[in-house]
């Protein structure tokens, strides 16, 4: 499975963008996808995730309250309301077959980046 994410770009602080993620396969079905992002220097970190079968979703604390994930025929999303300097990061979609693996951090599929700049 490959994954395609997109919507990155350049916001203001308080202001909001929308990712997206795409299965190669057409569909997420059967699998748990999540949002990870990479600051600078830093670890990647989870974000948020979402099982496709029951749409239930978990995020990260610093997140909760201003992102949410969430999906469509084939795409997993990722809104993200107000924006502060340190979302700054390059957001990874990925997916795996087990909720676990993802919140773990060690999902099998990963996408390419796709950066996320917030100026203050």
């Amino acid at each position: 499975v490959q994954l395609q994410a997109s919507g990155g770009g350049l916001v203001q602080a308080g202001g909001a963008l929308r990712l997206s993620c795409a299965a190669s396969e057409g569909t997420f079905s059967r699998t748990t996808a999540g949002w990870f992002r990479q600051a600078p220097g830093k670890e990647r970190e989870f974000v948020a995730a979402l099982t496709w079968s029951d749409a239930s979703t978990g995020y990260a604390d610093s997140v909760l309250g201003r992102f949410t994930i969430s999906r469509d025929h084939a795409k997993v999303h990722l809104q993200m309301n107000s924006l502060k300097p340190e979302d700054t990061a390059v957001y990874y979609c990925a997916a795996d077959a087990l909720t676990q693996a993802v919140v773990a951090g060690v999902p099998a599929y990963w996408g390419q980046g796709t950066q996320v700049t917030v100026s203050s």
